[in-house]
């Protein structure tokens, strides 16, 4: 008599189609959000040096790019801007002619089909580098939510569908849809960083948004890695405020915070595969030290897994092209 179960687990694993039957998890091209860094300019296309692939543009330029991930069947885009000139109260940021501004106007133009997601938050326009203003060395929290709305309007009057406030200052998403609601914006839909985690992963990007603080941290207003309760706690107050949708930041690290939120609220939860995370599958792939491709593939299947509804990957395309575009 067999000294094995009637059922054996290696059944559904023996082929290539028996193990996609039975798949509980896929990703799909349609589940991607592809981040841009726009610039000033014509013609401007400046590599990211930690960033493989990833690169600034002027809008010209990043119209090519979204216009690439549309056909891909890419759904949304996420803008970042970084201006040519940066002050204490980042007032390029909520400026009608700044560059994100002019992107949003350019993509809703060519490409109305195509979310346009913006980043609401000051550090990318700040001289200091820090998410708000500053008073006595310390980022104030309340004169800062006045900044965030008038950037948020800035955005949605440029034609964004969607604003995303990352900054983590207390009351800014409601400070935010009251000022979207008293404008008629009540269309635009927001975005919160709800559990945004003070990370050693976002280095790549400050290279990329030129927004490294200049003196100091962000420990004061971003998360402490080593808090999941306190996150549920932020993400409850985002949903008091008005959040459309929740975010949780960096993604692989916090694959248990993002499974936490999801099963707490039921709100859809997007889950953003940071700088770092990119950086680092990009160059061990690079040395031959694993397969950056199948690395990536599974991140993202690990972070679908654990609840996201939308992954912002710097991947998006290479993904999309791997399985063929749209079709």
């Amino acid at each position: 008599m067999s000294k094995f179960p009637e059922y054996r687990m290696r059944r559904l694993r023996r082929t290539p189609a028996l193990r996609r039957m039975v798949r509980e998890t896929e990703v799909d091209v349609g589940d991607l959000i592809l981040p841009l860094f726009v610039v000033p300019g014509e013609g401007v296309r400046r590599p990211v040096g930690s960033m493989p692939g990833v690169a600034q543009t002027s809008v010209d330029e990043l119209l090519r790019d979204a216009t690439e991930a549309y056909e891909l069947g890419i759904p949304a885009v996420l803008l970042f801007g970084i201006p040519a000139t940066k002050d204490e109260l980042g007032s390029s940021g909520y400026a009608d002619d700044g560059v994100v501004q002019e992107a949003v106007r350019a993509l809703k133009r060519e490409l109305p089909e195509l979310v346009v997601i913006t980043d609401v938050c000051l550090c990318e326009y700040t001289s200091h580098g820090h998410c708000g203003m500053i008073r006595g060395g310390m980022v104030d929290n309340d004169e800062t939510l006045e900044l965030l709305a008038r950037q948020a309007l800035s955005h949605a009057r440029a034609g964004a569908d969607i604003v995303a406030p990352s900054d983590m200052m207390d009351g800014r998403v409601g400070v935010i849809r009251r000022a979207l609601d008293a404008e008629g914006f009540t269309d635009v839909a927001i975005l919160a960083y709800s559990a945004k985690f003070a990370s050693v992963f976002y280095g790549p990007f400050r290279e990329a948004a030129e927004s490294a603080p200049q003196f100091g941290d962000r420990r004061s207003y971003q998360m402490d890695p080593a808090n999941v309760e306190e996150a549920l706690r932020e993400v409850r107050l985002d949903v008091e405020e008005g959040a459309d949708i929740l975010m949780v930041k960096p993604a692989l690290p916090y694959l248990d915070v993002l499974y936490r939120v999801r099963q707490a609220t039921g709100y859809p939860v997007f889950a953003y595969q940071v700088s770092g995370e990119y950086a680092a599958i990009m160059a061990a792939g690079e040395r031959g030290w694993l397969d950056a491709d199948a690395a990536m593939r599974e991140a993202l299947t690990a972070i679908k897994r654990a609840g996201a509804n939308m992954i912002i990957t710097y991947w998006a395309r290479e993904f999309a092209k791997g399985l063929g575009g749209r079709g």
